[in-house]
């Protein structure tokens, strides 16, 4: 006999304390993991933000901005002032007081003027990395999505790509520096000494050198393109496939062609989805320190990359610096003191607000798109 009873529950439900243990077991996990993240980000502002931030107007170090790195000079004059000049200033102080004696003189490398120069090499290696890795990614992306078919040797390919995602950022520096640097081939009139092979091609003397592009930028560029390849191919397949099948049928059914459908139904629905990914890509690109050491960086640089070049597209062939790789130099390969962790943090704290930002842009952007787009 039905009794209305049996319905009411007596007491807490069965289980319901060891439910409560692991809610506070995986809530107090996620809250030391945020107060490490908190304490790591409050470190590096407390440090960071005196260098570039001033009491008095305009209130903003510009020249540490814009300035490019120098050399430290720390010296006493007669008078028992100190002063902290970088290499140019204190080439002008000794012109302007020549004869004057100095006292207690100490130089610090890579420790004076600005980080102009770091900044530019990392927004160049970040916009070049990412033009490429978009441009080969959402193309592999559209043909695994809307035109392979699916087969061993496709599940194959998937599988190889996800594995590319976990190869430590050390192995594509050396990749890179084996194939960019040294071997990718180069058409030229004069091969260098440690060509791999030369083929003629018979037009005024020119052959194909496989000598590589050096360490350049473009080099740099294309191993990190290379680094987050992986990880824009998968994202980006996966807002593909996310558009309803539908939008693909009606398009098909009007007499549309399988490109112009994914052109005009697939491709901006999917948008989203691929500045998603390339937000992942920009905050690895812009923080990698070993690929660029071995492909592209340089520790110091007198000018900008674009400075004494003559042509523009000789920049591509330069070397840069980078702040990933300014910041490791002075950090490990430059003697500790009050000077070098000034910089050093200030250059952290510089290179958080700028990885801050591009996702900040990017994370707006994508907002955007998504508003206008409903389905």
């Amino acid at each position: 006999m039905f009794n209305p009873e049996n319905l009411i529950r007596k007491g807490l439900p069965k289980g319901h304390f060891k439910d409560l243990v692991v809610r506070f077991v995986l809530a107090g996990l996620t809250y030391v993991v945020v107060l490490i993240a908190a304490l790591l980000f409050a470190k590096i502002i407390m440090d960071g933000a005196p260098v570039l931030f001033k009491a008095k107007a305009p209130f903003v170090d510009f020249e540490f901005l814009t300035a490019k790195n120098e050399t430290l000079h720390v010296f006493d004059d007669a008078q028992g002032n100190r002063h902290q000049l970088p290499a140019s200033r204190y080439n002008d102080y000794l012109a302007k007081y020549e004869g004057a004696p100095i006292f207690n003189e100490q130089t610090y490398s890579y420790s004076g003027g600005g980080i102009a120069g770091p900044i530019v090499g990392t927004a160049l290696l970040t916009i070049g990395s990412m033009v490429l890795a978009l441009f080969f990614g959402v193309a592999a992306a559209i043909y695994l999505s809307e035109y392979a078919k699916q087969s061993p040797f496709i599940h194959a390919i998937r599988l190889a790509i996800l594995n590319l995602a976990g190869i430590p950022s050390i192995v594509f520096g050396l990749f890179g520096f084996s194939v960019f640097v040294l071997a990718v081939p180069v058409i030229t009139p004069t091969p260098s000494d440690r060509s791999l092979l030369t083929i003629p091609l018979h037009i005024n003397h020119y052959v194909m050198s496989f000598q590589g592009w050096n360490s350049s930028l473009m080099a740099g560029c294309a191993t990190l393109a290379c680094m987050i390849l992986p990880v824009i191919i998968t994202a980006s397949e996966e807002s593909l496939r996310a558009v309803p099948q539908g939008f693909r049928d009606a398009s098909l059914a009007m007499g549309a062609t399988r490109w112009q459908t994914i052109r005009k139904c697939v491709l901006p629905f999917s948008l989203p989805g691929i500045l998603t990914s390339s937000l992942l890509a920009i905050t690895r690109v812009a923080g990698e320190t070993a690929p660029i050491m071995f492909t592209a960086a340089v520790a110091a640089k007198d000018d900008l990359p674009w400075q004494g070049l003559k042509s523009p597209f000789d920049i591509l062939s330069s070397q840069v610096q980078a702040l990933p790789y300014h910041i490791y130099t002075l950090a490990a390969r430059i003697p500790s003191s009050e000077y070098t962790r000034r910089a050093q943090y200030g250059s952290v704290f510089v290179f958080l607000l700028l990885v801050a930002s591009l996702s900040v842009g990017s994370m707006i952007l994508r907002a955007k798109l998504r508003s206008k787009l409903k389905w």
